[in-house]
């Protein structure tokens, strides 16, 4: 009786343990066989314990550069999509115009629409320009379906921003530059950040649009791609496991920040 008792006072938490568990066994398992040294080509059964992949990460050819180009490409498609999405978000969210609820419809269209058809629409686009495919063609695919999820995040965060702080400001005689860098930007910076962090996890991971706009280009995701066709090389769970250890470092940083702000507040 007690046991049922205590299962149903925690049952939430639980709960959420065990998806918290599910979602994360995908990384275990490529941090664990990121430590394998496996007999074939294939790393999928586990073999004995090695650091040979982590001691030579680009040991395999072609596996850096293609990591160089992911992350070249997510930064500067994060770059454009989050100035981009800033100031659309601003507009949308400031200001009454002509073709607002038209706007507002188009930005959501590339979260809505499958990935694929946004591709083959990319593909075409550029074909009629008479672009060349690679680096070009895949940064401006990536920035314009980027550019939904930042206007999204930080559109959020204006809407929710108190304009009495701003009318204050210019009550204390602050000019409009000085009242959007030292007021309205700080406030809006959590939803920009957001919207940056967001652009940049999707630009980096993504496939089915990158395979379509690229060319002879290849980027980590596809390299991914083509290696699983003839062989799996450690270095790539390597190379996952430290992607995802600088991601969690980076949460954590920015939480102990946080809790330190607040701390300081109070």
């Amino acid at each position: 009786m007690r046991l049922v008792t205590w299962l149903k006072r925690r049952l939430v938490v639980i709960a959420g343990l065990l998806t918290l568990a599910y979602l994360l066994l995908p990384n275990v398992i490529v941090t664990v066989f990121s430590f394998n040294q496996p007999k074939g080509r294939f790393n999928y059964e586990w073999q004995r314990f090695s650091l040979d992949a982590w001691k030579d990460p680009c040991g395999v050819s072609g596996l850096c550069g293609s990591l160089s180009l992911s992350l070249q490409i997510a930064l500067w498609a994060t770059l454009g999509a989050t100035a981009l999405g800033t100031m659309i978000a601003f507009a949308l969210a400031r200001y009454r115009f002509r073709a607002r609820g038209a706007v507002n419809s188009l930005i959501f269209l590339p979260m809505a629409m499958p990935e694929v058809v946004m591709a083959a629409s990319l593909l075409t686009l550029f074909l009629n320009m008479g672009a060349q495919l690679g680096f070009w063609t895949v940064l401006i695919a990536h920035v314009m379906f980027c550019l939904s999820f930042v206007v999204t995040a930080v559109k959020a965060r204006v809407m929710s921003m108190d304009p009495r702080l701003e009318q204050a400001a210019q009550d204390l005689y602050a000019g409009p530059f000085q009242t959007f860098v030292r007021v309205t930007l700080p406030i809006a910076a959590p939803g920009i950040a957001a919207g940056a962090l967001l652009a940049f996890a999707l630009s980096f991971d993504d496939f089915i649009i990158t395979n379509f706009t690229a060319g002879s280009t290849v980027t980590f995701p596809m390299f991914v791609w083509g290696s699983a066709q003839r062989g799996t090389p450690v270095q790539i769970n390597v190379v996952g496991t430290a992607m995802f250890v600088i991601a969690v470092l980076l949460v954590l940083t920015s939480m102990v920040i946080g809790n330190r702000r607040s701390k300081q507040k109070a």
